[in-house]
């Protein structure tokens, strides 16, 4: 499920993919409208079964995390840090799978 919430700190707006579990997968960049972030859950659904789409990204710590993006390369959104990169690419999975056909939900401030 995308989640899309205002932040009270700088009134943007901003979406997490939530799996079954509740644990967020991936989140975004903060948007200036609704319709901004609404445009980015799209983004997202639309390209998040294109391993290609997906930037594997290792930490000064050593921990592991991704981006995803765009087709004009902008990342839309970037995942946790994970300890290995097996949980990693077991988040990018996650993705595929759960962002196509996700449910979106508006939450009001945060």
């Amino acid at each position: 499920m995308f989640e899309i919430f205002q932040s009270e700190k700088n009134n943007k707006y901003y979406f997490n993919l939530k799996a079954g579990n509740g644990q967020v997968i991936l989140s975004s960049q903060g948007y200036e409208s609704l319709a901004g972030a609404e445009n980015g859950v799209k983004s997202v659904m639309t390209n998040a079964a294109d391993d290609s789409k997906f930037e594997r990204k290792t930490a000064a710590n050593g921990k592991f995390h991704f981006n995803l993006k765009a087709a004009n390369g902008q990342i839309i959104g970037s995942s946790q840090m994970y300890a290995s990169e097996s949980g990693m690419e077991n988040g990018i999975e996650s993705v595929k799978k759960n962002a196509p056909d996700a449910s979106v939900k508006e939450l009001s401030g945060e």
